[in-house]
């Protein structure tokens, strides 16, 4: 028997108020994510420069690529997880959590391989202007050299999660922004490091929070708790673990990869463009944190009670996101759209930066609840074990339709509104194939 007195089981009570309970530290935790990521760009926007800030801006796309692909595939073990620990399956939580963390020690491996060896020779690939280069070079690999302790902190807070913790990942989360912003402090303005101290803060805040989870799951109940001497990879888990992962990183992947095409298109249009659209991302993704937080809720959730088989319950979680998503992440757009000008103004003080940032938000913004049906279904499939098909749709929807666009439409017609109006328009499309698709409920027999 699994002893609960820190994990939690949301496969019994009230729906909406175990929905609500997890979801929140969820979201929090999801803030301070965002201005974890944020304080960079903020303090070289404002201290350093506006090619800084385009330097930084210029690696957002490689880096989630890259970090997104290996989040991707350590998805399979918490949802694994997930499911063993909502059938009260003390074995097969154990083997799930010994798995999930050796996973994560070799795909932080791989992904800091990967960064620090071709990071700069992809920035020149997609074009990133040349007063940005060897910035944003030296950016991409100091933030690469962090990647096992990225890694370990996203599968640790992964498994408490999927074991109904949601709490403990905000507070490391919490901790380590504020270390990172205190780094970044002393690191860009006080030791006047740049671009390189800006990184080298983030690295650093990074090992802080893999520590914090790694500590947690070794003190955590019988059951439920991680021995160092037992990380190991099982080999028949990593099959299942794949066949869920594996889709869910190539969904980061086109999703990223199409980020990146847009990137590029984003960098064709100069230094100046290429500011402003990093602030607005990084000013936008305060909306995305609802839908974000929503997918990783729902993922969870549907884990625990499908591994219970409550399917009634699934449903039900289902509707609540839905409606949740729409509030929120509806109410979090129009403040954005609002006030963007003096949220641009806190990346930059450059009135052309501001002027262009502000403009391509009211391209995108105000459609941002398109795409939560998007986070929601997506979830939810994930949740049963039903990966690929949520991958295909993403992959075809959304990612598919960005790169024709742009080697169509952005081509054609060289414009910044051009190239904006295919979010609003992916998202949308996308929306509704995952309806139809949920609606049929194969989902719910995902090995059949």
């Amino acid at each position: 028997m699994i002893q609960r007195t820190q994990a939690r089981n949301i496969t019994e009570g009230v729906i909406w108020k175990q929905l609500l309970l997890f979801f929140f530290p969820i979201l929090m935790g999801s803030f301070f994510q965002q201005m974890y990521n944020t304080v960079d760009t903020i303090i070289v926007g404002r201290a350093v420069g506006t090619q800084a800030l385009a330097a930084v801006g210029s690696t957002s796309s490689l880096i989630n690529l890259i970090n997104g692909f290996f989040i991707g595939l350590s998805t399979g073990a918490t949802v694994i997880l997930s499911q063993y620990f909502g059938a009260n399956d003390q074995q097969g939580v154990q083997r799930a959590l010994h798995t999930g963390v050796g996973l994560a020690i070799v795909l932080g491996v791989l992904a800091s391989a990967l960064g620090v060896l071709a990071g700069p020779t992809v920035l020149k690939m997609i074009r990133t202007p040349e007063s940005c280069l060897q910035d944003a070079s030296v950016y991409v690999r100091i933030y690469f050299l962090g990647a096992i302790a990225s890694m370990i902190y996203n599968m640790g807070s992964g498994i408490l999660r999927a074991m109904g913790d949601s709490r403990r990942p905000m507070v490391f989360l919490i901790i380590s922004c504020f270390v990172n912003i205190l780094l970044d402090i002393l690191c860009v303005i006080v030791l006047r490091l740049g671009i390189a101290g800006a990184a080298i803060a983030t690295v650093l805040s990074q090992v802080i929070s893999a520590f914090l989870v790694i500590l947690t799951l070794i003190r955590m109940p019988e059951g439920c708790t991680l021995h160092l001497s037992q990380v190991r990879i099982h080999g028949d888990l990593l099959r299942r673990l794949l066949l869920i992962g594996v889709p869910a990183g190539l969904q980061y992947v086109t999703f990223d990869f199409a980020n990146l095409l847009v990137q590029s298109g984003i960098n064709s249009f100069g230094e100046i463009t290429v500011a402003a659209w990093t602030a607005f991302v990084k000013t936008d993704a305060i909306t995305w944190m609802v839908s974000g937080a929503l997918g990783v809720a729902v993922t969870t959730f549907v884990g625990q009670n499908f591994g219970a088989q409550r399917f009634d319950r699934i449903r039900q979680c289902v509707r609540l996101c839905m409606g949740i998503g729409v509030v929120l992440m509806g109410s979090t757009s129009a403040l954005t759209v609002i006030f963007r000008h003096f949220l641009l103004g806190i990346y930059t003080t450059d009135a052309a930066v501001i002027q262009m940032g502000s403009y391509a938000m009211l391209f995108i913004v105000p459609f941002n609840f398109f795409f939560v049906p998007v986070e929601v279904f997506a979830g939810t499939m994930r949740g049963t074990g039903y990966s690929i098909v949520p991958t295909a749709i993403t992959s075809i929807c959304v990612c598919l339709s960005r790169v024709v666009w742009i080697f169509t439409m952005v081509r054609w017609f060289h414009t910044i509104e051009v190239l904006a109006v295919i979010y609003p328009i992916s998202w949308l499309l996308a929306s509704s194939v995952f309806f139809v698709v949920y609606r049929r409920e194969k989902w719910l027999h995902p090995n059949t």
